[in-house]
């Protein structure tokens, strides 16, 4: 394989992707041209948010190819294009050939929740000191262990999870999962006593994900878009991020259950004090763990009396 390296401004990034990706080109991809250097550009965007723009002032793009005389054809054609005037070629390089399923996977390896619950990607055997095990690949949905806003709901849903993995008292109860991703949180609670739960996402891309991923952990949940959601529940979830946590307040709040417990997360520490304020006239939000900045909000409440096992 061969890697076109080029460098363009942030105006004609749009038009040479769309080119590359006519020209045959395998993949695509863009970085900083400006990184590591006084120039360089912060430029991210949240799970489920576009970024604030499409790339940087002054972007690397890298075009992968199948074969050097692909490349130059690209490149030919490339030049018969007016904004590709304004582009600069930074080199057309030999690619080694790798096995890129296994490179990938050596990036993921099982991720500790407590001593004994772990999350375990479908290449790896289990530790042996994991008592509770949800078996997880990455993939399109939000949501593999590894991002502090998700560890932080795990370990509350351990610690809240009756002991003995039955509904009992500190059990979980009825649990909803509102902003599903992959389903790795309704995994967690079915797998850990809870007596019914419901996940639900707006992208029909992770309904699916959290489906196919409950298959593979041998458990049950009733998995659709949000509105499948009726009734009330004992435990709700939402892993998704401050300013829709804010707009769905009142909806969130009209989910839980006298007595029932709220579980926030995907807010970064600064925005604690607006969070509270948008719940203010429905529950007490209270930061009950901290982890690299982000942190997970709860509304105490005491606990109700569970459902049955189902």
């Amino acid at each position: 394989m061969f890697e076109l390296q080029l460098v363009c401004h942030a105006q004609h990034l749009d038009p040479l992707c769309d080119a590359l990706d006519d020209l045959s080109a395998m993949s695509v991809s863009i970085e900083d041209a400006d990184a590591l250097t006084d120039a360089e550009q912060p430029l991210f965007g949240e799970p489920g948010l576009s970024s604030p723009q499409d790339g940087w002032q002054h972007s690397r793009v890298l075009a992968l190819f199948d074969s050097r005389a692909l490349a130059e054809d690209a490149l030919a054609g490339l030049a018969q294009q007016d904004f590709f005037a304004q582009c600069l070629v930074a080199g057309l390089v030999s690619v080694p050939d790798q096995d890129w399923v296994r490179l990938t996977q050596s990036q993921f390896a099982p991720v500790d929740i407590t001593p004994d619950f772990w999350i375990v990607p479908s290449w790896h055997t289990p530790p042996p000191q994991a008592r509770v095990v949800i078996h997880l690949d990455p993939g399109l949905a939000f949501g593999t262990g590894t991002h502090p806003s998700t560890r932080m709901c795990l370990r509350w849903i351990a610690g809240h999870a009756a002991a003995d993995g039955t509904d009992g008292a500190g059990g979980l109860g009825r649990v909803l999962d509102y902003g599903c991703g992959s389903g790795i949180l309704a995994i967690a609670a079915a797998k850990l006593g809870a007596c019914d739960v419901t996940a639900v996402d707006i992208d029909p891309t992770a309904v699916d994900a959290a489906l196919a991923n409950a298959q593979v952990n041998h458990v049950q949940l009733r998995c659709g878009l949000p509105d499948l959601t009726h009734g009330v529940h004992q435990t709700v979830l939402a892993n998704i991020l401050a300013t829709p946590l804010k707009v769905l307040a009142p909806l969130l709040c009209s989910y839980v259950m006298p007595g029932g417990s709220l579980v926030l997360s995907g807010i970064l520490a600064r925005q604690a004090d607006e969070l509270q304020s948008a719940y203010a006239p429905y529950c007490a939000l209270n930061v009950t763990d901290r982890e690299d900045g982000w942190i997970l909000m709860v509304a105490q409440h005491p606990r109700s009396k569970p459902c049955s096992k189902r």
